[in-house]
């Protein structure tokens, strides 16, 4: 064997191979795999190739045809025994209740017969929707706070005969007396010290404002003098600036105007009502002195523009209590109306002793003497008020 080696490697390879075959029986099996050795890789790819490429033609039908044909696997899955067809059918069901609940998710988002008319339902209940807030915002009353930190200007006085001059014109009105005084309260002929429940109870024990009006020329919120004692009990309290914000929300559907009289300050009673009113009043009376406090006034109503109530304004400055004859109270009205323009009302309260008699009564100017020039100076200030407001 060492010696056929030899030759091998010294002798052409084609030679021996023609001529060791036939003289040789054991040679073959030699040299068979060297014979073999040499076609044997082109053999193999060759077998490769042509399985190859019959699998290649016959996957890429397959693959366009799984779309196509989904009930050829149930027809062969048919002919199996019954016992795979349930078990089968078992582990399906779910699977595609699954695909069709996926599928609905996905479908969520394509536009379909029944997405083209549910968007015209859900537009017409959006449409009563608005209307139904439109309807809700027209039915909030104009809440009035009548403000101004000095004291003896008639504010009462005013927010009294003007609430019962929008009553006269068939308006819904509710006054508040948020003065620890109650002037407001017993100018309706009833007593701060007798009332059982007042604004303190629903300032600072959430007591319903409903379980304290009482109904007389107008309804009104009840004072006490406990309302003193308020602004100490709200320290502690959150959000006591909104507190009758919060309270007026249970009535404001049953009133067109809320008329605030406010303690002659700027403290967390008159804060309560700048913060409840969309419109304030400030009276002032034709003197020097009531007109410097007209600043201090405003810069209050801006600190609670920019944090509590962005929709306060000043709907006007109302001179009262003013004499004629005196120069100096024609030259107050002068300074008003050129530091203020048109911030300052045209309608003008003049100095009447009605106003003093009427609330002895218990009653507005209006029902004590109802023809009189009094009277008719807060039927003026309500039209111009009305008039106004619907400007």
């Amino acid at each position: 064997m060492g010696f056929l080696s030899r030759k091998k490697k010294n002798q052409p390879p084609a030679e021996p191979e023609r001529f060791e075959p036939e003289t040789v029986d054991h040679d073959p099996v030699d040299r068979a795999p060297a014979v073999a050795e040499e076609p044997h890789p082109i053999v193999e790819e060759l077998v490769q190739m042509e399985q190859a490429v019959p699998e290649r033609r016959f996957d890429e039908p397959a693959y366009e045809e799984e779309p196509y044909v989904e009930g050829e696997p149930q027809a062969l899955e048919e002919e199996e025994p019954q016992g795979f067809e349930e078990e089968e059918h078992e582990v399906e069901e779910p699977v595609n209740a699954e695909h069709e609940e996926q599928a609905d998710e996905e479908d969520d988002g394509r536009m379909k017969a029944v997405d083209l008319i549910a968007p015209t339902r859900l537009d017409f209940i959006r449409r009563e929707e608005e209307s139904a807030e439109e309807e809700a915002e027209t039915a909030h009353p104009e809440v009035i706070a009548f403000a101004n930190q000095k004291g003896g200007v008639a504010k009462t006085t005013t927010t009294l005969n003007l609430a019962v001059a929008f009553a006269e014109s068939g308006y819904r009105v509710l006054c508040i007396d948020l003065d620890p005084q109650g002037n407001l309260t017993m100018s309706q002929g009833i007593d701060p010290d007798k009332v059982e429940q007042s604004l303190y109870d629903v300032l600072v024990n959430d007591v319903p404002i409903s379980e304290v009006i009482v109904k007389r020329e107008i309804d009104i919120a009840v004072a006490s003098i406990d309302l003193a004692g308020a602004e100490i009990a709200m320290s502690t309290k959150i959000g006591r600036e909104r507190t009758l914000e919060k309270a007026l929300k249970e009535v404001e559907a049953d009133y067109d105007f809320v008329c605030i009289d406010t303690p002659p300050s700027l403290g967390l009673l008159t804060i309560n009502a700048l913060t409840a009113a969309n419109k304030v009043i400030v009276p002032v009376q034709c003197e020097y002195l009531s007109m410097r406090g007209l600043v201090q006034l405003q810069n209050t109503l801006r600190m609670i523009q920019e944090n509590l109530n962005p929709d306060v304004r000043i709907e006007g400055i109302l001179p009262t209590m003013l004499d004629t004859r005196t120069i100096h109270a024609k030259e107050a009205v002068e300074i008003l109306e050129e530091n203020f323009g048109d911030l300052v009302f045209r309608s003008r309260i003049r100095k009447a002793i009605k106003f003093a008699e009427a609330p002895v009564k218990g009653s507005s100017v209006l029902k004590y003497d109802s023809g009189s020039s009094a009277a008719n100076y807060y039927r003026e200030l309500a039209k111009e008020v009305l008039a106004n407001g619907s400007a």
